[in-house]
């Protein structure tokens, strides 16, 4: 079937629509096609390969549809909360939102998938604080009635926003993101532990060392500049399995080098053998905790639950105290809500959307937002025929660039192109960029 006004059939639009999705750039999924089709293969269709653009609009207009179309009133609504930043001033409120009633019952493990949110709001902004952020959250109460529930990371702006629009609304409760509340417990004792931040740079200069030696197969992770106390595991494991190694080397490890290079390069380790013990009983503690409210979420009991699984490890006294902490937090939040009732605790999804969409993005997150943002909102939620057909029916092409132009503006590439063209008539030279987009993106050069 093709769609009215359309050259393509629906159901290639919807298998492009997926290879995009799932991590084949614009380009490459009408390559693919095109290389399919010089192929002696009877695939057992025959399309035509559409211009990338014309994959770009369709995903776009998914995008749209799904941001702007109805949504049910209910009272069980949560709201998962984020800014999603690039280079430049702005920053987006991302708001995705599922119902508590589509939740699993009581007891049955459960993880939020993408395919179950729906988009709330994409609302870039310029300058956002509590007020700021207020005033974005109540404006979208218009769409799903008062949420039960706001899940978010607790930055400043979010945190003083959630404060208010809670205040105003009190049948809604704030819900502190747990993997982002172990992270702050963890940054509050690592930050002060100098022998940590000795570890963390020795870790980082060893990597230089012996990358391009022959022990690079034992080269400690990356370490993240940003949100770093949430992605510590990898290090620390990292740690105490090479301090073993080097307790041990075996044959497999030996055959590649001396013992007395090995030493020369890792033997640092050594010294941290006590902290690292301890430093692996924080992460275990982090683990079990965040494990629990991710797969369980929060209900009445959560913290009886997580008592006894934190039972079961045999914790220094600082991960001990760590682990109380978290049971008395988990027993805070869950403590909010109603009998028999079961919320999301943590916001992983809303991070796994923000991933998707990076990789949508590609090299265009070097140049800040551009249309592209409502591809964001194509990512979540489910993708069937139906869905894709109603977007196309009802999103127009004229549409999606209104909502662009208005919500972005200038982009950051456009000022870019605009400053140096100027820059030609007393230069005498050309300065072109090849990931300059305007802010709808590429000019169409194909018909939807």
């Amino acid at each position: 079937m093709i769609p009215a006004r359309h050259q393509y059939a629906l159901v290639q639009i919807v298998l492009m629509l997926g290879w995009t999705l799932n991590g084949i750039s614009l380009r490459g999924a009408c390559s693919a096609l095109d290389w399919m089709q010089e192929m002696d293969v009877d695939w057992g269709f025959d399309f035509p390969v559409p211009h990338c653009t014309t994959v770009r609009c369709w995903l776009l207009r998914l995008g749209y549809h799904k941001l702007h179309r109805p949504k049910e009133h209910a009272p069980d609504w949560i709201w998962i909360t984020d800014h999603s930043h690039q280079i430049g001033q702005e920053k987006c409120l991302v708001i995705l939102a599922v119902r508590a009633s589509q939740l699993p019952p009581p007891g049955e493990a459960f993880a939020l998938r993408l395919a179950q949110m729906e988009p709330i709001e994409l609302e870039p902004v310029t300058v956002s604080d509590k007020d700021v952020v207020y005033r974005q959250l109540e404006a979208n109460v218009a769409k799903t009635g008062v949420p039960r529930a706001i899940i978010n990371d607790h930055g400043s702006d979010l945190a003083g926003g959630v404060k208010l629009f809670c205040q105003a609304h009190p049948g809604t409760i704030d819900i502190y993101d747990i993997t982002h509340k172990a992270a702050c417990l963890l940054k509050a004792r690592l930050e002060r532990d100098e022998q940590w931040n000795t570890f963390a740079s020795q870790a980082g200069q060893t990597k230089c060392r012996i990358q391009q030696t022959e022990w690079a197969f034992l080269v400690p992770p990356a370490q993240r500049p940003k949100a770093r106390y949430m992605n510590l595991g990898p290090l620390i494991s990292w740690g105490v399995k090479t301090l073993a190694i080097l307790d041990n080397p075996g044959p497999e490890v030996l055959r590649y080098g001396t013992l007395e290079r090995l030493e020369e390069k890792l033997g640092w380790l050594r010294q941290f053998r006590e902290p690292l013990i301890r430093w692996s009983h924080m992460e275990q503690t982090i683990d079990v905790v965040v494990d629990l409210v991710r797969t369980q979420g929060l209900y009445r009991g959560a913290a009886k639950d997580l008592r006894k699984r934190l039972s079961a490890l045999s914790l220094v006294p600082e991960a001990a105290q760590l682990a109380r902490e978290l049971t008395a937090f988990v027993a805070s939040q869950a403590r909010r809500t109603r009998r028999g009732e079961r919320l999301p605790g943590s916001s992983e999804v809303i991070e796994s959307c923000f991933g998707k969409f990076k990789t949508l993005e590609r090299e265009q997150t070097k140049g800040g937002f551009t249309g592209l943002l409502l591809a964001l909102a194509a990512c979540v939620s489910e993708r069937t025929q139906e869905v894709v057909q109603k977007a196309l029916q009802t999103s127009k092409t004229r549409e999606v660039f209104d909502w662009i132009r208005t919500k972005l503006g200038a982009t950051v590439g456009s000022k870019r192109r605009a400053a140096y063209q100027a820059s030609k008539a007393t230069t005498g030279t050309e300065n072109k960029s090849k990931d300059e987009t305007k802010p709808e993106g590429i000019p169409l050069v194909a018909v939807a």
